[in-house]
């Protein structure tokens, strides 16, 4: 419950790959976009040019909506120059906030550009919150680990706002603190180049060398869906809910982006005194979004309320999207399905084979309840069937499946020398545009016709909501000059939408700073001079380099709190009494072989390089 008696404005931020996905993020609903730079993004494969950046803050902001550049990645000593320059032109565009992780970025010369604390730097402890608070974060994105409990805890001592990852794919290590990619393949995941080695098959074995697990994705987590905790959410203090998904296509960001939308939007009116879009405008929608019809590989909510079993997807790291029945009956030519589901030809499959391994398939027509597949099967009779690609459903995707428009009420007055027309819209923004004009006494009553021009808005963002005609009925007012007056108050009222220049309250002095820690390792992920003054600065003694700089040998590459011994129901701290297994364990791959080691005090477990 929302104890102070102000509405809180809350975000919904959306991803966007390339320019055309972050105004369709807008269009289908997002209070804000995050996207990535042309350089320094942990996204590298989604770098954006300035053009296009550009043109997408232009967009946004007509909707009050927000472009978040991320540049995201630690960066050397030759970088900075480049990435300073790049902060400058950034927030000349227009952007509305930098997402950073490098610590170099506080001693900067920037502008006066809002700063976020991305996920990269690892928000888990009310500390480290603060810590960035003091620094001038405005925004601070917290781990995807933490408890509802515990970013409640966080929200009663923090005035930055603060934002959730509420869906999408996850990073099984805590962000920032994985190092696994650069270790075998020299390609960073602070550095935006993750090789993603969490999402290959892994074999088990105990301290013995037995093999429990064979050719298992045990690193490969399940997808977070977090649309039913959206209230909980905003009740422990969150103002900013995020997609994950800047490598992600068109249709999965207009699908999810709409899901979330609406979700929010029904809490929204339901609590109109605490709760508000951060935007202006509405979204209307030209399909009924789901989210088991964009790419998924299971959903779990992932610690928010408690530890949960079965959260990783172990037989593939593709998406399974939706089950749709179970197979009854298979012949050479085409099978039979126990299912509710409708169907149509090019729809997509997948299935576990009777070998323990996903396999796909794509339809190539149905008929009379028979599906025929395009090519060979492993089907058996008792599979359960997954569809991962919804034809009909993509078809809608690719069409304008949604607009976004602002309502507004239009008032035409009289004046001593003419008429006014006032245009607003339902949170309160208004202009006044005056003509003048011979007020010519008309023969008939003007106002439908002055309703009818007036109502016109044509290829705008505008839709009327009201027109009120005040003392005007009796004034003859040409058709041509009501539209003149329209189209020029609507101009007018847009740009007052959209002059915004984005100032950070940031405090250059950080009088308040106070770190903890005075010896820092590599896991701080210190790559330049700039970061390290800055910590030497405020009482830091002893720096150790980032691990792209000086790979250590026998320390941890991934921190998690995820744990193989709990997936497995052998937890020694949940499951007393079950038979231990004979520790310590590994996992072995195709590049080498990790051991595991549990921490059951911090309920963490880590890996190390054994090959």
């Amino acid at each position: 419950m929302n104890q102070s008696g102000k509405i809180r404005n809350i975000e919904l931020l959306a991803p966007a790959k390339n320019l055309e996905i972050g105004k369709e993020a807008i269009i289908h609903g997002a209070d804000a976009v995050y996207i990535g730079a042309p350089q320094f993004s942990a996204r590298a494969a989604a770098a954006v040019s300035v053009e296009d950046i550009s043109e997408l803050i232009s967009f946004a902001h007509r909707f009050r909506a927000k472009v978040y550049v991320a540049l995201n990645t630690v960066l050397s000593d030759d970088e900075l120059g480049d990435a300073e320059k790049l902060v400058h032109i950034l927030y000349r565009l227009g952007a509305d906030a930098l997402i950073i992780q490098d610590f170099a970025f506080f001693d900067l010369d920037l502008p006066p550009i809002p700063l976020h604390a991305s996920t990269q730097m690892d928000n888990r402890t009310i500390e480290k919150v603060q810590l960035l608070e003091n620094l001038g974060c405005e925004q601070i994105v917290l781990a995807r680990e933490l408890s509802l409990t515990e970013i409640r805890s966080i929200a009663e001592v923090s005035t930055s706002s603060l934002e959730v990852f509420v869906h999408g794919a996850l990073c099984v290590s805590y962000s920032g603190q994985c190092y696994i990619s650069q270790s075998y393949c020299k390609r960073s995941a602070n550095r935006g180049v993750c090789a993603q080695f969490c999402r290959l098959p892994y074999s088990l074995v105990d301290a013995n060398g037995k093999l429990l697990l064979k050719d298992k994705h045990l690193l490969s987590l399940k997808d977070l869906n977090r649309s039913s905790d959206l209230e909980a959410l905003l009740d422990a203090g969150v103002s900013s809910f995020k997609i994950e998904g800047r490598l992600k296509d068109l249709s999965y960001v207009k699908n999810v982006t709409a899901y979330y939308r609406r979700a929010l939007d029904l809490i929204f009116e339901r609590r109109s005194s605490e709760f508000r879009r951060s935007s202006d405008g509405i979204s209307e929608l030209f399909f009924d979004p789901n989210l088991r019809k964009s790419f998924n590989r299971g959903f779990i909510h992932y610690f928010l309320n408690n530890k949960e079993e079965n959260i990783i997807s172990k037989d593939t790291p593709k998406s399974k999207g939706e089950k749709v029945g179970v197979v009854d009956k298979v012949t050479p030519n085409y099978f039979t399905l126990k299912t509710s589901h409708n169907f149509n030809n090019g729809d997509g499959f997948c299935y576990l084979n009777g070998r323990g391994n996903f396999e796909g398939f794509r339809l190539n027509k149905i008929e009379n309840f028979r599906f025929y597949p395009l090519g060979k099967t492993n089907l058996r009779p008792g599979i359960a069937l997954y569809r991962n690609y919804d034809k009909f459903f993509e078809d809608l995707l690719l069409k304008n499946s949604a607009e976004r428009y602002i309502f507004v009420i239009m008032q035409l007055r009289k004046y001593k020398h003419g008429v006014v027309l006032d245009v607003m819209d339902e949170k309160g923004n208004a202009v006044s545009l005056a003509r003048e004009i011979t007020k010519e006494k008309a023969k008939t009553d003007q106002e439908e016709l002055q309703f009818r021009v007036l109502s016109k808005l044509g290829n705008t963002i505008f839709k009327v909501k009201e027109i009120n005609i005040i003392d005007c009925r009796d004034i003859f007012l040409p058709s041509s000059f009501l539209s003149d007056i329209r189209r020029d108050a609507l101009l007018l009222f847009e740009r007052s939408l959209t002059i915004r220049r984005p100032l950070s309250l940031r405090n250059r002095s950080y009088n308040k700073i106070l770190i903890k820690d005075k010896e820092l390792d590599y896991k701080a992920n210190i790559m330049n001079s700039y970061a390290s003054r800055f910590y030497q600065k405020h009482g830091v003694r002893t720096i150790e380099p980032a691990f792209e700089l000086k790979e250590k040998s026998r320390v941890p590459l991934m921190f998690t709190k995820y744990c193989v011994l709990y997936e497995l129901g052998k937890c020694k701290k949940t499951n007393p009494k079950e038979k231990h297994l004979s520790e310590p364990l590994y996992l072995l791959h195709k590049y080498g072989k990790l051991r595991i080691e549990t921490d059951c005090r911090l309920c963490e477990m880590r890996l190390y390089r054994e090959d």
